[in-house]
């Protein structure tokens, strides 16, 4: 078992600070939903920034999958997947910034011990693959990455690589099945 040393009275003001950060942003977001929606019309610059602000609501998801399968019908999917899986990744920011800023809290329950682990033994294959997988869930790796102190550059290539992934997917799709109806 790790032992745990004191925080100074810096780094629990920056976390909380942190915590605060990313709950203002997500209550903006959910207020401000239907407005967000109208960036896709700016082509792949909105694709992206609409990823950033869907993915960057932290254990409420907003539905970034269903907007990249709509765009793929109509933009190229392969450009709207790099869009929105880039965007995708660098929204996941805020839920690494919980876990940085929330550590405390997170030490304290079950899982939290078993995804270090997991991100601790399979880094990149832990992180790539929860952020493939379409799910509100991935907002915890993040806060595990970030309380684990995962270096941040690290946390972003494996989250970049899983998003796109999954957009190039759901694009595909996308533009497969809009295209027929």
């Amino acid at each position: 078992m790790e032992e745990k040393t004191p925080l100074s009275k810096k780094q629990t003001i920056l976390r909380i600070v942190l915590l605060i950060f990313v709950i203002a942003i997500t209550i903006l977001l959910l207020l401000y939903r239907d407005e967000i929606r109208h960036l896709e019309e700016y082509g792949y610059p909105g694709i992206f920034l609409l990823s950033i602000l869907t993915n960057a609501t932290v254990l409420i998801p907003l539905p970034g999958v269903v907007l990249t399968s709509a765009m793929g019908a109509v933009f190229n999917p392969f450009w709207v997947a790099i869009a929105a899986g880039s965007g995708a990744a660098l929204g996941e920011l805020s839920g690494y910034m919980a876990g940085v800023g929330g550590q405390v809290w997170l030490n304290r329950t079950a899982w939290y011990h078993k995804l270090k682990e997991w991100i601790e033994k399979y880094d990149c294959w832990t992180i790539i693959l929860l952020a493939f997988i379409p799910n509100p869930l991935f907002d915890m790796a993040g806060f595990i990455a970030g309380a684990a102190k995962m270096p941040v550059w690290k946390f972003l290539i494996f989250s970049w690589i899983g998003k796109v992934a999954k957009m190039l997917l759901f694009a595909y799709i996308g533009a497969g099945i809009f295209k027929n109806i």
